[in-house]
Order: structure tokens, then C-alpha cells, then sequence
């Protein structure tokens, strides 16, 4: 078995290689999958190598970014994190980070997996992995011709969650309804995380909010406060179910547009306020999933702070980037509701936003794009100098707009990315933003134009 898996190793590291030094792409999936084919159970194999054991990251929104802060506050405790950290997050991907971090031998090179794994491969990384703790950040509506309904989803991850070891950790939203009721499906310990702060919600759900319903009883959840989508402080007036107490929590926050938030957390060992660099409310629940993952972990309260302080969000996110005196903000949209929380994060300030909206409909973007009648685009009206769409679905975007009541004399279409680039560049006065909101493969494209106009480097050096 040492011989097979060997050779699956140096295969996997040669794919990697060669994918690299001939510009076929960052070698996140392919290596692998290849070494999977040779070694079939190479996964879990080098995942139980590793010394401190594995972490699983998945939920709809926010699992790339809260990877990328997890192993951020494990570098602040002295650990080496194994990390699929360009977001290839099927099992192919979560192998091929093993791959890379394995020695021919078999050894690793980091101390603990921090794996972000898609809502579906959840089941086979748990089976693989058998991680120490699993962090679910949320559930909504994605990729419907992908997952299917909600409840398809859930049921996946109920039986994901049952199969963990008692020892290990399952770290859950308080606040999505879906996510919390989690807790009851597993014999492994629960740490639920939220926010309290009720300054920052409204009394009623929006338009785009998901699970509306009692899951014990079937009736309609009433609210206290609901921060976005369906994620709030809500309770059954049916059966009396209830959001259960978060032991890490957002006591008080502030939001500070595009410049962040700062946070006060209570935390199992204590106060910790925090200063969050990457805007957005759904940003403070990345970070409290973040802190609640680390407390489990038991690590110390100076790491978690200065783990999440100065975090870069990954590739696409939020990812600021110079362009000859001007800069373009580039957030990926993906869903009614994180679109929704993009649009009202950009529109903190009343200044008027130049946008380049760039909508695919691509199989990893999701080939059902009904979900743009769901998001809130209304909120553009009279808030917007200019808007360029683009993408397989551009006249779907600039149709929407039009319904969206946005004045259509401040709308222009490129089918060509380079085009839509350089026609939203022109919006844009020396100095000021434009605002680039497109969907997955949409954003790697803009990116791709980006790289070989010099203006960032390869996704997968981020």
C-alpha cells in the first residue's frame, strides 16, 4: 500500500507541476483526482496524518472566507494549516491540498486540514476525514439544478453530522433556522454561534428569506429581529421552538461600509472585541464562525483577535484592486440573498455607485438564473451613475434592471469581458470605484482579464 499511494503522491505533485509551468490552470482538482484514481484511499490516508486532525468548512455563503479566516487564526497559534485555499472544494480539491502538502513518504508539511468543502461533499469529507470539528455557516437557496431544494440539502448534511465521532465539534449558526436544528442530529458536541446586537435588524423577514417555516410544527416562525434572508432571533408561537442561546455571540457591532465592522464577542473564555477588515454583515458571521471554530479548538483568545485583524479576503470576494488612478471592487454574487447583502453593503453611503454586473450561467454558477427576480435590485434606483452588464446572461441582467425601475439611459451591454472592463473603466472618474458584481466562472473571467492586463497576479498565488 506504501508503493501505491507513493506513486499517487509523485503523480499528484507532477500534474500540479505541469498544470503551473504550462498555464493550464492553478492544479486545485485535476492532482487530485488523479491520485485518487491511483491510490483510492489516499484522502484518507494522508487525512489521517495529520497531527492536530481536520477541519470541515461548508454552508451555501461565506465557507471560502471562513476558511481563509480559520487558518488565519491558526497561524496566530503556532499551527501549520493544510488548506484548500483556492476554493476548489470538491473532494478532487480537498485531495489535491493534501497532495501538495504530502511528502513523497507520506508525511505532511502542516500540522491540521482546513477544508472547505461544497454543500454536497460534505458526507464523503466527514467520512474521509473524520475532522475534529465541522463549521456550517449557513443555508440558503443556490444552484437549484445543482442541490435541489433546501430540505434536499439539510437531509445531506443531517446524515453528514450524525456520522461524526462524539468527540469532535459541530459548529453551527444560531441563526438559520435549517443550520441550528442540526444540533439535534448529531452525537458530537454543539457550539452554536450569532449575533444579539438587534440594532442592526429589522422586525420583519425580506423578500428573499428561505426558511419562513416551523421545522417541528410547520408554522410560520415570528421574528424578533431577522439580520438577512432568514437568519434572525425567531421563535415558533406554534410549538414554542426556539433559536437556541449562542455561546459565541456579536454582543455589539458596528458597521463600517466598505471598510469593515468592529465587533464586540463574547466568547466561552471571555469578552474579545475584534476589528473585521472585510465589509458586510454576512462578514461578522463569518468571523463569529471563525471564533467559534478556535474556541472549540480551546485556542488562545490573543489568536482568534489577531487572526481575523488584517485578513485579505479571498480571491473575488471582496478584492480591491488599482487601475490607473481609479480602483475596481470586485464582490462575487451568487444568490438572491447574498446579492441582496452585497447591494445594501455598497449602498451604506448615498454617494452614486458605477456598477459592471457580469451574470454566466455556467454549471458551477448555477444554469438557473431566475433567482435575479429575487434579489433586491429595486434597491439601484437612483443610486447609480452607471451600469455595464455582461456575461451568457447579460439582456437577462439588463432586462432586470429595467423591471428593477433603474433608468435604462444609465444602462450599456458588452458580451466581451475585456469590453465590459474598459467600457465600466470609462464610467469611472479618476479616483473613484467601479463595482464589479459577477457570478462564479463570470468572476473568473474578469480576473483572467485582469491577469494579463498586469493588474493581479494568479488566483491560485492569492
Amino acid at each position: 500500500m506504501q508503493v501505491r499511494t507513493t506513486v499517487a503522491i509523485g503523480a499528484g505533485k507532477a500534474v500540479r507541476f505541469l498544470s503551473r509551468r504550462l498555464q493550464r490552470g492553478g492544479g486545485t482538482t485535476y492532482p487530485g483526482e488523479l491520485a485518487m484514481h491511483v491510490d483510492p484511499r489516499l484522502l484518507e490516508r494522508l487525512a489521517g496524518r495529520l497531527p492536530e486532525g481536520a477541519l470541515v468548512v461548508t454552508g451555501t455563503n461565506g465557507k471560502t472566507t471562513t476558511s481563509r479566516m480559520i487558518s488565519g487564526v491558526l497561524r496566530r497559534a503556532g499551527l501549520q494549516p493544510v488548506h484548500n485555499r483556492s476554493g476548489a472544494n470538491l473532494i478532487e480539491g480537498v485531495a489535491s491540498a493534501l497532495v501538495a502538502a504530502a511528502t513523497l513518504w507520506g508525511g505532511l508539511t502542516g500540522d491540521i486540514g482546513v477544508f472547505e468543502v461544497d454543500e454536497a461533499t460534505l458526507p464523503l469529507a466527514v467520512s474521509a476525514t473524520r475532522p475534529r470539528a465541522v463549521v456550517v455557516t449557513n443555508l440558503f437557496r443556490d444552484q437549484l439544478d445543482r442541490f435541489g431544494e433546501l430540505d434536499h440539502v439539510a437531509a445531506l448534511w443531517r446524515r453528514a453530522l450524525a456520522a461524526l465521532p462524539a468527540a469532535s465539534t459541530a459548529v453551527l449558526n444560531a441563526d438559520d433556522p435549517l443550520v441550528a436544528a442540526l444540533g439535534a442530529a448529531t452525537p458530537a458536541h454543539v457550539l452554536y454561534f450569532g449575533i444579539e446586537d438587534t440594532r442592526l435588524g429589522s422586525p420583519g423577514l425580506q423578500h428573499a428569506a428561505d426558511s419562513k417555516d416551523c421545522l417541528a410544527c410547520g408554522a410560520p416562525y415570528a421574528y424578533e429581529v431577522a439580520y438577512y434572508g432568514h437568519l434572525g432571533k425567531y421563535r415558533c408561537p406554534g410549538c414554542g421552538a426556539m433559536r437556541p442561546q449562542p455561546q459565541v455571540y456579536a454582543a455589539r457591532l458596528e458597521l463600517h461600509g466598505t471598510a469593515g465592522s468592529v465587533v464586540s464577542t463574547v466568547l466561552p473564555a471571555g469578552a474579545l472585541e475584534v476589528h473585521v477588515g472585510l465589509p458586510g454583515l454576512y462578514n461578522v458571521y463569518n468571523a463569529l464562525a471563525a471564533l467559534a471554530c478556535g474556541a472549540a479548538l480551546g485556542l488562545p483568545q490573543e489568536a482568534l483577535r489577531d487572526g481575523l485583524q488584517g485578513l485579505s479576503a479571498a480571491f473575488g470576494r471582496i478584492e480591491r484592486i488599482p487601475i490607473a488612478g481609479r480602483q475596481a471592487f470586485l464582490a462575487l454574487v451568487k444568490n438572491p440573498v447574498g446579492c441582496n447583502e452585497v447591494l445594501r453593503m455598497l449602498l451604506l453611503d448615498e454617494a452614486p455607485k458605477d456598477l459592471l454586473i457580469v451574470i454566466n450561467d455556467n454549471l458551477a454558477d448555477g444554469t438557473d438564473v431566475s433567482w435575479l427576480w429575487d434579489a433586491d435590485f429595486e434597491l439601484l434606483q437612483g443610486r447609480v451613475r452607471s451600469v455595464v452588464v455582461a456575461g451568457t446572461r447579460a439582456e437577462d441582467m439588463r432586462l432586470r434592471l429595467r423591471y428593477a425601475l433603474v433608468d435604462p439611459q444609465k444602462v450599456s451591454l458588452q458580451t466581451d469581458p475585456g469590453a465590459a472592463l474598459e467600457r465600466g473603466l470609462a464610467n469611472v472618474a479618476p479616483g473613484e470605484t467601479l463595482y464589479i458584481l459577477p457570478t462564479y466562472t463570470a468572476m473568473l473571467a474578469m480576473r483572467q482579464v485582469l491577469q494579463e492586463r498586469g493588474y493581479v497576479g494568479r488566483f491560485w498565488e492569492d
